[in-house]
């Protein structure tokens, strides 16, 4: 998969169910999330549910597996990283970053453009949000 593939995707959370230390449970993750704990399960002779409870075994308690799950993979990944395998990839240039993501060249126009539209809903959003605020300082006015 192209980098430009990864941006283009619409990917929506996808509910495995995968046994942890012997409890099946359920677990939601990105497509793209399923598919690399697969590869990695392949290239390390084990299963999915394998890699999920070394996870669960390695991670700290009050994080949850999935995240859990999204940080092995992120260091899974970055281990294998070399400073050869990112100057191949192309890696250490911001443009040719844009390139890879399909941005146009016309990076200004588009910042210019999201600003705008940030600017437009927060406008929508202000007299909500100021009732809201007006509304929560009036009642702690009363309670002190």
């Amino acid at each position: 998969m192209s980098e430009n593939d990864l941006y283009e995707s619409k990917s929506s959370l996808v509910s495995r169910n995968i046994t942890v230390l012997g409890k099946r449970t359920s677990v939601r993750l990105e497509p793209e999330m399923w598919r690399e704990l697969k590869g990695i399960s392949a290239r390390e002779n084990c299963t999915i549910h394998d890699l999920c409870s070394l996870i669960s075994l390695r991670k700290k308690e009050k994080t949850s597996l999935t995240a859990a799950i999204r940080v092995f993979l992120m260091l899974y990944y970055r281990a294998a990283a070399t400073d050869e395998g990112h100057m191949k990839a192309g890696h250490g240039n911001f443009e040719n970053m844009k390139r890879r993501a399909g941005m146009t060249a016309d990076w200004t126009a588009l910042k210019f453009k999201r600003a705008m539209e940030w600017s437009e809903a927060e406008n929508r959003l202000a007299p909500h949000i100021g009732n809201a605020t007006e509304a929560t300082a009036a009642r702690a006015n009363v309670s002190s």
